[in-house]
């Protein structure tokens, strides 16, 4: 048998038809994922292992020393320096003015949980992102054209904000709301919105809806942060049982907020290729 009947020979299936070279007969068997699925459920495992174990780090070490040396002090000055109505403004203004300079605004709501609560630290919240969402569209409309040249460089950000354009309000409202919920920028959205057809009243509407879950966690991180404070100064008055509780409800809201992180950065994709 010469060298090109060899070749032919093996190009043959069992049944005189010809096979596709280096293409594997066996491909798309259902047990050849198994390996695969098996290999990702212990990547998984393992990453909650490791998470767990600097929960508990953070938890006996390195909260408490943080607590003491920092989060004690500011709030012995702010109960010194604020009265609550005082407080109130202060974190309502900031909230409404942060956002338009692009300064992080969550430490004003945890500091919103911190001392007020769920009930009124969200509504004080809400208020103050109510114009905090509101003065950049109006100020970003009179730089429209330097924007647009600003989206330019990132041409990916720039497809996510053209197909939350297009469409009725329904869908301008629910593409405001994904990218709300998603890790895409806060304050830089603000902005960068009025470079699209996007009309305020979706936007609008659809940032109060889908900040929801950032202040959730956002307030619920303040409330842990006082708890934790308490327990700092007077030990007896909070014990380790309560401290654990609320850490593990304070990972199961991350966790939900990461698994719908996921979600809305696969609709945005979506939303991308539609663009």
């Amino acid at each position: 048998m010469n060298h090109e009947e060899i070749v032919i020979s093996s190009m043959e299936g069992s049944n005189g038809d010809y096979e596709r070279l280096g293409e594997n007969p066996r491909h798309g068997e259902p047990g050849e994922s198994v390996p695969k699925s098996w290999k990702r459920f212990v990547k998984w495992i393992a990453l909650c292992v490791l998470l767990m174990i600097l929960i508990i780090i953070l938890i006996i070490w390195v909260v408490p020393l943080f607590t003491k040396k920092v989060i004690v002090p500011i709030i012995k000055w702010e109960m010194a320096t604020f009265s609550p109505p005082s407080l109130a403004t202060v974190i309502v203004a900031s909230l409404a003015i942060f956002p338009v300079v692009l300064l992080p605004s969550t430490p004003s709501m945890w500091m919103a949980g911190m001392t007020f609560g769920y009930g009124i630290g969200f509504l004080l919240v809400i208020a103050g992102i109510t114009v905090g969402v509101s003065l950049p569209y109006f100020i970003g409309s009179l730089f429209q054209s330097r924007i647009n040249e600003y989206l330019k460089k990132y041409p990916k950000e720039a497809s996510i904000l053209r197909g939350a354009a297009e469409g009725n309000w329904i869908h301008q409202f629910r593409a405001v709301t994904l990218i709300r919920v998603s890790p895409f920028p806060y304050p830089i959205f603000n902005y960068t919105v009025v470079a699209t057809d996007i009309v305020y009243s979706a936007y609008f509407l659809a940032s109060l809806v889908g900040v929801v879950p950032d202040v959730i966690i956002a307030l619920y991180s303040g409330i842990l942060i006082g708890s934790i404070a308490d327990a700092t100064q007077d030990p007896e008055s909070h014990s380790i049982w309560h401290i654990i509780f609320r850490v593990v409800g304070f990972s199961l809201a991350v966790a939900a907020t990461f698994v719908i992180g996921l979600y809305t950065k696969r609709r945005l994709d979506q939303l991308k290729e539609g663009a």
